[in-house]
């Protein structure tokens, strides 16, 4: 099922480059969550896709949830049901520097079963463009309050390693490292399926200090964050791929990205993004055209998928059951 753009209203700006991507015209907004069961923080509906005939995905999954998900899937009563949240992001200016909270964390201050545990598939970027992540030396935690409190947001910025990016770069982002992507980058993101961040700045975006820590102290916030150095030899384990995947082996965990092209997609609830070029989507079901820029939702019950033509492109799932933790 081809998807509309989902862009819900966010605090800092695009580039343009979605619209590109998309090869039609947008709002001027950042995001579009794909085919997303996740509403933003605090919010009823915002966030939520929906399907062409209006239906929100999460209402159709939640009236057959074996159809959707499968039926050892449907069985977990998992309650955000499809266990994952992707987005197109597409960064007009550097975001603030800020941290997801790990399942532990989320479970035991804010209540939720998922933490945000991220990953990113670069599509495009400028040349030079960098995502700030993690720390270049181990971080004490009262200089790193300091710095909160006061926004001393050169000096946070100083401790963190500048990876350069590049299309076709993809990289982990565990729950608990500081990280803020860069201006001028478009990029999948595939995420625990939450909406929590705790920002570590705020001061030159439309935030507030009561905004950035998700109602918690500042004491307990700061204790979200892995304030250990992030070494040469760690930062490339979350850019290895694993066989067959665009991720490391550990995201297997939290989600699975693989790419695809001519051939046969097994039976799996997924969000297929379509990177380049034109082809067609069959089944049982029909047929379906894709192209560059264009996103779709595959259920379970759709069946194995045979891809023809030159489209490729990226393929997100839930982690596999016997991955979850």
């Amino acid at each position: 099922m081809m998807l509309a753009p989902n862009q819900p209203n966010t605090f800092y700006r695009g580039s343009g480059r979605m619209a590109t991507f998309r090869d039609r015209e947008l709002p001027p907004r950042p995001e579009d969550w794909v085919g997303s069961t996740t509403t933003r923080f605090a919010q009823q509906k915002s966030g939520l896709s929906a399907l062409a005939d209006g239906m929100l995905l999460i209402d159709a999954i939640s009236a057959d949830p074996a159809g959707w998900l499968g039926p050892d899937r449907a069985s977990t009563d998992d309650p955000s049901y499809s266990g994952l949240l992707v987005k197109l992001l597409d960064a007009g200016q550097r975001l603030p520097l800020h941290v997801h909270p790990s399942k532990a964390f989320a479970r035991s201050h804010l209540a939720s079963p998922y933490g945000k545990t991220e990953a990113w598939v670069v599509l495009g970027a400028a040349p030079g463009a960098v995502i700030n992540m993690g720390f270049t030396r181990d971080v004490s935690l009262p200089e790193l309050s300091r710095w909160v409190d006061q926004q001393q947001v050169a000096e946070l910025l100083e401790v963190t390693h500048r990876v350069p990016v590049q299309a076709g770069d993809a990289i982990l982002c565990p729950a608990g490292m500081p990280h803020a992507i860069g201006s001028d980058i478009l990029l999948v993101e595939l995420q625990e399926p939450s909406d929590l961040s705790i920002m570590l700045e705020w001061e030159g975006f439309p935030l507030t200090r009561e905004d950035a820590f998700l109602g918690l102290s500042s004491d307990d916030a700061m204790h979200c964050v892995d304030r250990s150095a992030l070494t040469g030899d760690r930062l490339g384990e979350l850019r290895t791929p694993a066989p067959g995947s665009l991720l490391p082996v550990e995201a297997a965990e939290f989600f699975r990205a693989q790419p695809w092209g001519a051939g046969v997609m097994d039976a799996a609830f997924s969000i297929v993004i379509v990177t380049a070029n034109s082809g067609v989507l069959a089944g049982a079901w029909g047929e379906l055209p894709v192209s560059t820029g264009d996103t779709v939702v595959l259920p379970f019950g759709a069946g194995p998928v045979t891809v023809s033509g030159a489209a490729r492109g990226v393929r997100c799932r839930p982690p596999a059951l016997r991955d979850r933790r």
